[in-house]
């Protein structure tokens, strides 16, 4: 067993859906009935095993346990410290009252869920009220650490922070700030570092994201003062405050200052520089995330350990990581057979991240001669990237160079308005979808026989035709206003098109978890962005042949297209957005020609994106608007562009969605009681607005009666004239049932709404 000071090779968290996306198949199963919590325990277990078992091999000697989770880490933290609101406490059964909090269930709303950080992983966000009382509920980290040390491996729990607990959380019911709680869970921290002790952990990790952040006032002060109150505890073992997704700043040096005994930087996002301005670093364990674990290019392992040598001076002792948890990104390139020599020599994944990580640490500590030919595979698979041409297509940099402000910008949007009114003839209170309906098992099948050969493509096509019609034809049913064609033929909003533009890579089985059992396949951004076809023109197209209501083109916004995929490192963010800006223009202009006459262009991770520091904020702002306004502004005004966005704190970014100035905005406001709407108001939002009357992610079905509600707070916020009514988000992962009879009471609420303003 390595010294419990001076380990030298982690990683700060990983991945846990299973390889095979086991723990997401396990999980649904029990939803539906199909297996019992004992079953879904024992695909957990061998998933924690397996990834301890990993980790061993390759070499680790301090291992992350406790990052395990059914649905989400800071419902899991809400479950240890005894602040799962109260609403759920009527559920005896513990697993399925887990659940509930995650999901809702058909009498219970779910907790309100949100981006993690800049990240496409959804956290539950923390219900702080005045009668929410803290206590100690240990056991799932005690087990899972008593599991891995049976294992052999060298655990360190891993467990969220109190300030980012807090930070993250809402006031509900009449409480105060959650941060004003602070002295109070300090306590219960306590209590569960003197349980770890006693168990035998030798380190505990703390996760404090948030001090990367400017997101409150005053952290570098909560963090003296929160971890000299732990550091001086007695009965405790070390403690790691582990930062990432940004530099530290001024909570680095804080930290420093505190008796606690090591903490993990992120060098992937941060600075080694400003390590060797805090002397009191050289008295402590420094974690080095050198190794970038949320994005998929290989380390340049030369540059890596040059890195590394400038802090060996600057700290106490030193160990190499990735700079945040693997969760972010698949699990093994191994798994991924269709990738040409250049480009997978270009990729690590987790395996060949935790590769990296042990090279490094080997390199630091017995010299870079013995690992001499992993250095020499790194720079020649590195080389090969500095001049491959699909890197840099001269056309589309030159279109781009050529764009002025006018092509940014549409006319007068109340001119807009009238003109799309007497073209589209709509009711009061429009109603609509945001775009996918219930991805259906005959849908998956038809999807996996063309892959497996099967079916050709002009069977899969029939297949999607049918399925088009039937949703038209039951939207028609319904009573809904404005159709869609319910994206059948999509696999995923953003690897459907990055499978038909040039410059990306899409993998078969590089998974990576989004919320829950949610799990997506990022495509891979390495190239210059061209759009060689029309996408989406043909189906758009038959859709609406079948009907005479209007039915939306549906496209991904380009920082969405952006945000949820693994993007190119060799040039700034900006640019690669305006290259999509420009593929998504087009298809923009195509559909208008072929007689559509509402567009959706969804931008549901335009917050996502928001850097975690105030300074850097309104560059972002400003290019991403821009990218959105250059993809929407090709087409007339008669032509009603839509966007779509979901599931963030909206708060920052107002500003910018009334910049996006898109003649309606549909927005999620089902979980968060319509406050985004007030939000808009106050920023002078003037243009269509359509807030999320149902919560999509829950599988309850409301009333129409509380849709009639959601309603009436809507029309106190909003003229009738400019509402909108709709679900939060799309109804792909949605069953038809459930699908149909939210639905049908959404377009009861809105007849009920209309005749009340009649």
């Amino acid at each position: 067993m390595s010294d419990p000071q001076t380990f030298t090779t982690t990683v700060i968290g990983t991945a846990r859906i299973g390889r095979n996306r086991e723990l997401k198949r396990a999980t649904e199963s029990y939803w539906a009935g199909h297996i019992d919590a004992a079953a879904l325990h024992d695909v957990a277990s061998t998933i924690r095993r397996d990834t301890t078992a990993d980790l061993i091999a390759a070499g680790f000697d301090s291992i992350p346990v406790n990052t395990f989770s059914y649905y989400d880490q800071m419902l899991d933290t809400a479950v240890l410290l005894g602040a799962v609101p109260s609403r759920y406490s009527g559920i005896a059964d513990e697993l399925d009252r887990y659940f509930a909090a995650a999901r809702g269930n058909a009498e219970l709303t779910p907790m309100e869920m949100t981006k993690w950080f800049d990240t496409n992983y959804h956290y539950l966000v923390p219900e702080i009220g005045a009668d929410t009382s803290f206590s100690l509920h240990p056991e799932k980290v005690l087990a899972e650490f008593a599991e891995a040390t049976a294992q052999g491996a060298t655990a360190r729990p891993v467990v969220i922070g109190p300030i980012t607990f807090l930070a993250l959380a809402k006031a509900v019911d009449g409480g105060p700030a959650p941060l004003s709680r602070l002295d109070e869970l300090v306590e219960v921290y306590a209590e569960l570092l003197a349980a770890l002790a006693d168990a035998g952990a030798t380190w505990v990790q703390f996760d404090e994201p948030v001090l990367v952040t400017d997101i409150a006032d005053g952290l570098p002060e909560l963090a003296s003062s929160v971890y000299q109150r732990i550091g001086d505890l007695s009965a405790r073992p070390k403690i790691l405050v582990a930062t990432y997704f940004g530099d530290a700043g001024a909570s680095l040096g804080a930290l420093a200052g505190t008796p606690i005994e090591g903490i993990a930087v992120d060098l992937v996002r941060g600075s080694a520089e400003s390590i060797a301005a805090i002397p009191t670093l050289t008295r402590k364990h420094v974690v080095a995330g050198i190794v970038n674990g949320r994005n998929v290019w290989r380390t340049d392992l030369d540059a890596a350990l040059a890195t590394l040598g400038t802090l060996l001076g600057s700290v106490g002792s030193l160990a190499v990581s990735t700079s945040c948890s693997t969760l972010h990104v698949p699990y093994a390139l191994t798994a991924e057979a269709d990738i040409d020599d250049n480009l997978r020599g270009w990729l690590a994944f987790a395996d060949e991240k935790f590769a990296e990580v042990a090279t490094l640490a080997t390199a630091l500590n017995k010299g870079r001669e013995v690992v001499a030919d992993h250095f020499a595979a790194s720079a020649a698979a590195l080389a090969t990237r500095a001049d491959d041409p699909r890197l840099n297509n001269a056309a589309v940099r030159e279109r781009l160079t050529a764009i002025t402000d006018s092509a940014i910008s549409r006319t007068n949007a109340n001119d807009r308005a009238v003109a799309q009114q007497a073209k589209l003839d709509l009711p009061l209170l429009p109603t609509t979808t945001i775009g996918s309906y219930p991805q259906t098992g005959e849908i998956r099948k038809a999807r996996a026989d063309l892959r497996l050969g099967n079916i050709d493509d002009a069977q899969y096509v029939d297949k999607m035709r049918q399925e088009i019609a039937d949703v038209v034809a039951l939207q028609e049913k319904i009573g809904l206003d404005v159709l869609v064609h319910g994206e059948p033929e999509r696999n995923d909003m953003v690897q459907y098109f990055a499978e038909q533009l040039d410059g990306f890579l899409s993998t078969q089985n590089a998974w990576v978890q989004s919320y829950g059992s949610r799990c997506v396949r990022p495509p891979i951004l390495f190239g210059d962005v061209v759009r060689t076809a029309p996408m989406t023109v043909e189906w758009i197209s038959y859709a609406q042949s079948l009907t005479d209501k209007p039915v939306k083109g549906m496209l991904t916004g380009p920082v969405t297209i952006l945000a949820w995929s693994f993007v190119r490192d060799d040039q700034p963010r900006s640019a690669s957005a305006f290259q999509i800006a420009l593929a998504i223009r087009d298809e923009t202009i195509d559909l208008e020609k072929a007689g559509i006459g509402v567009i959706q262009v969804d931008e549901p991770a335009l917050r996502e994106l928001l850097p975690l520091r105030n300074a850097d904020k309104t560059a972002y702002l400003r290019w991403a608007v821009d990218a959105f306004r250059l993809s929407t502004s090709g087409v007339a005004d008669d032509t009603q562009v839509h966007t779509h966005l979901c599931y963030s704190e909206f708060g920052e970014v107002i500003g910018a969605i009334a910049e996006l100035d898109a003649d309606v905005t549909s927005i999620e406001a089902a979980r968060s009681a319509m406050e985004v709407l007030h939000d808009l108001n106050q920023v002078g939002f003037s243009n269509g607005v359509g807030p999320g009357v149902y919560d999509i992610h829950s599988p309850r079905v409301p009333s129409t009666d509380e849709m009639t509600t959601s309603l009436q707070a809507a029309l106190k916020a909003v003229p009738a004239q400019r509402l909108w009514v709709n679900p939060d988000c799309g109804l792909k992962t949605r069953g038809t049932t459930e699908t149909v009879a939210s639905l049908t009471n959404l377009v009861a609420a809105a007849k009920a709404a209309r005749q009340s303003l009649a």
